[in-house]
């Protein structure tokens, strides 16, 4: 079994994040950064189902030269080898775009299984691995808790509201979206991170996945990033306990519409 693990390298959790100066995005100079945390545990489920049922793991990041790092940790736990699109022109991309340079460099794989995390921790928008399914022209589930292969066919268990689950059953080749806490992503050996220095680790570039300005070219665009604003107010309100009472459910319901 081939299992593709698409990585995004994001911004540390414990990392001091400030604007930059066109307020479009955040400062990345001086930020320490690490692999997305649903990418983590996306990573350990594809190894857990390459031990299990043999194969090899392929990893496939797009990101800037910093990326490297997200790959030799991915390398050092146990993934065979590396596909990195770095390139100015892959910088910026939309979910849209982010998918479809993915799906270039995945379709030369030929996979039995694509692994995403849910979303990103830093933009969150949870698109681009539905996008690359449709891309690809695979089947795919979203918010995956379990997986359960069974020759060439899938059972999978999705997460719902309110603590409700879903069983699906589904073909191969396929794309599963990871749900993070589905398993307790392992630590790099010293001997895998000795091993990960002379896995391969092959760079592609917009050209190498036969695509042009117009294909990557943005459907959606933030225009501004901010921090809200922090008010507060105090109002007193007087009057007999019953009086009080009716003033206070009509604030919360009309005014902070918490009723």
């Amino acid at each position: 079994m081939k299992i593709v693990v698409c990585l995004k390298q994001v911004a540390a959790h414990d990392a001091p994040l400030r604007l930059n100066a066109a307020g479009t995005w955040i400062q990345e100079a001086d930020l320490s950064f690490a692999i997305n945390e649903p990418d983590l545990y996306a990573l350990e489920e594809a190894l857990r189902l390459k031990e299990k049922h043999g194969g090899e793991v392929v990893v496939c990041c797009l990101g800037p030269a910093r990326a490297q790092a997200a790959i030799k940790e991915a390398l050092a736990k146990g993934a065979e080898r590396a596909l990195h699109l770095d390139n100015p022109a892959l910088e910026g991309l939309d979910p849209c775009g982010v998918a479809r340079a993915l799906a270039q460099a995945i379709r030369k794989e030929n996979p039995d299984l694509v692994l995403t995390g849910l979303q990103s921790d830093d933009w969150g928008y949870a698109q681009t691995g539905v996008l690359l399914a449709e891309l690809l022209g695979f089947p795919h589930s979203t918010i995956i808790m379990e997986i359960q292969v069974h020759g060439n066919a899938l059972r999978v268990k999705r997460e719902l509201e309110a603590g409700w689950f879903q069983w699906i059953e589904m073909p191969l080749p396929a794309l599963l979206t990871i749900q993070s806490g589905i398993n307790k992503p392992r630590y790099a050996t010293l001997k895998g991170i000795m091993a990960a220095k002379n896995k391969p680790v092959q760079k592609l570039t917009p050209a190498d996945l036969g695509l042009t300005p117009e294909d990557l070219a943005p459907r959606q665009k933030v225009s501004k990033v901010y921090v809200p604003a922090k008010k507060g107010q105090t109002e007193f309100l007087q009057g007999s306990p019953k009086e009080i009472a009716a003033r206070l459910v009509d604030k919360l319901k009309n005014e902070s519409r918490v009723l």
